[in-house]
C-alpha cells in the first residue's frame, strides 16, 4: 500500500461527493483521458464507470487500438499509482503477487525472510494481454479482484484503495491465446469492446501519435480519495423496487432453464450470468445515471449498461459458435422480449 492511500479513511468514513461535484469531476476525467485516447468513447466511459463503482474492466480488441494507452491515461488523470504486468506463457503466479525471499545483511551473517510485493500492489493494475498467460497464472488475480487482498505463505495482505484491474486481451481467435476461466471472467465488472476506428479518427490518431509527445496532454484532475468519495455516493443512489426487479428478471431470462428464456437462449446459452451480473447492472447503472446528472436508477440505465455487464457472463453452446451467434445478440434479444414491468 502506498503512503498516500494508506492515509485514506475507510470508505464508510468518507463523506460522499455531492452529485453536482460528481458530474463535474467525471466529466473532467473523461475529457483528460480523451485528450490522449482518440475515439473509443464507449470504452472510456465504461472504464470510468468500472473505476468509480469499484469494479474491474476487461478491454478486448486487436492490437494497436489503444487499450493500454487508455489504462495509462486513466491512472494519470486520477493521479493513481499504476503497475503494468505483461502476461506471457511463461509468467508465474509469484511474478504477480510477489514472493518471500531470503535476505542476508551486508555486515552480518544474520539472515531473515522478507516479502517482496509484486506488481499487484498498486492502485491501477494494467494486465496487458491477459489471455496470453496460462490459466494457472491468470488465477493469481482471483483473490485480489474479489477480496482486494493477496495471500502468500499463509499471510494475507490488503491491497491499496482504490484497487482497479484494467485487463486487455486479444480476440480468442488469435494465435497464442488462452480462454479466461469463467470464474475470472465473472469477476470483471464490465467487458468493453475496442472497435477499429473510422477514417476520421484514424487520421487524428496518426497525426497525434506521430508528432510530439501524444501522452503529455492528460494530467491529474482528481485523486484516490475523490474516487472513493464518488463510490460512496454511488451506493447511496436510490433504486426503485421495480427497477431492481427488472434487472433480476433480465439476468434470469438469460438462463436456458428459466421460464422466461427465449428459444434462442434455450438453444444457444449453456450457462447464464451469475448474481454478479445483477450487481453490475445495479451499480454501473447508478454511476451512468450520476454522470448524466440524474439521481436515481432507471430501467433505461439498466438496459444501456446491459451489453458490457452481461456479454462476458454468458457461456454459449458449440451450436452458437458454429453459427456465429454472439453474446451481444442474445442479450439484445432478451431485452427486447422482456416486459419493463410485471403484470
Amino acid at each position: 500500500m502506498t503512503a498516500d492511500t494508506a492515509a485514506i479513511p475507510a470508505t464508510a468514513e468518507l463523506e460522499p461527493l455531492a452529485p453536482e461535484e460528481f458530474q463535474r469531476v467525471a466529466g473532467e476525467i473523461e475529457a483528460a483521458v480523451g485528450r490522449t485516447v482518440v475515439g473509443q468513447r464507449e470504452a472510456v466511459r465504461g472504464a470510468l464507470i468500472c473505476l468509480i463503482a469499484g469494479g474491474h474492466a476487461l478491454l478486448e480488441g486487436v492490437p494497436g487500438l489503444g487499450k493500454t494507452t487508455l489504462a495509462r491515461a486513466l491512472s494519470t488523470a486520477l493521479d493513481l499509482e499504476p503497475k503494468r504486468i505483461q502476461f506471457t506463457p511463461d509468467l508465474m503466479p509469484a511474478d504477480i503477487t510477489g514472493t518471500t525471499v531470503l535476505i542476508q545483511g551486508a555486515e552480518t551473517e544474520e539472515t531473515r525472510l522478507q516479502f517482496e510485493p509484486g506488481p499487484i500492489f498498486a492502485n491501477v493494475v494494467i494486465a496487458d494481454e491477459i489471455n496470453r498467460a496460462a490459466p494457472r497464472t491468470q488465477s493469481a488475480l482471483l483473490e485480489a479482484m474479489q477480496e482486494h487482498t493477496v495471500t502468500t505463505s499463509n499471510t494475507t495482505r490488503e491491497l491499496p484503495r482504490p484497487f482497479f484491474v484494467l485487463a486487455t486481451q486479444n480476440p480468442v481467435e488469435m494465435y497464442g491465446t488462452y480462454p479466461l476461466p469463467e470464474a475470472e471472467l465473472d469477476r470483471f465488472f464490465l467487458k468493453l469492446r475496442f472497435e477499429f476506428p473510422p477514417i476520421a479518427e484514424l487520421n487524428e490518431m496518426v497525426v497525434q501519435t506521430t508528432a510530439g509527445d501524444h501522452e503529455s496532454a492528460a494530467g491529474p484532475v482528481a485523486d484516490a480519495e475523490t474516487v472513493l468519495r464518488m463510490n460512496a455516493l454511488v451506493r447511496s443512489v436510490p433504486a426503485a423496487a421495480h427497477v431492481i426487479d427488472y434487472a433480476s428478471r433480465l439476468v434470469v431470462s438469460l438462463h436456458p432453464e428459466s421460464e422466461g428464456a427465449t428459444e434462442r437462449v434455450k438453444r444457444f446459452v449453456r450457462l447464464g450470468p451469475s448474481p454478479r451480473g445483477v450487481q453490475a447492472l445495479a451499480l454501473a447503472g447508478r454511476v451512468a445515471a450520476l454522470i448524466e446528472g440524474r439521481h436515481n436508477l432507471s430501467i433505461d440505465d439498466v438496459q444501456a449498461i446491459a451489453l458490457p455487464a452481461l456479454r462476458h457472463r454468458l457461456v454459449l453452446t458449440i451450436d452458437a459458435e458454429r453459427q456465429s451467434v454472439s453474446p451481444d445478440e442474445i442479450v439484445e434479444e432478451a431485452i427486447a422480449a422482456l416486459p419493463r414491468e410485471t403484470s
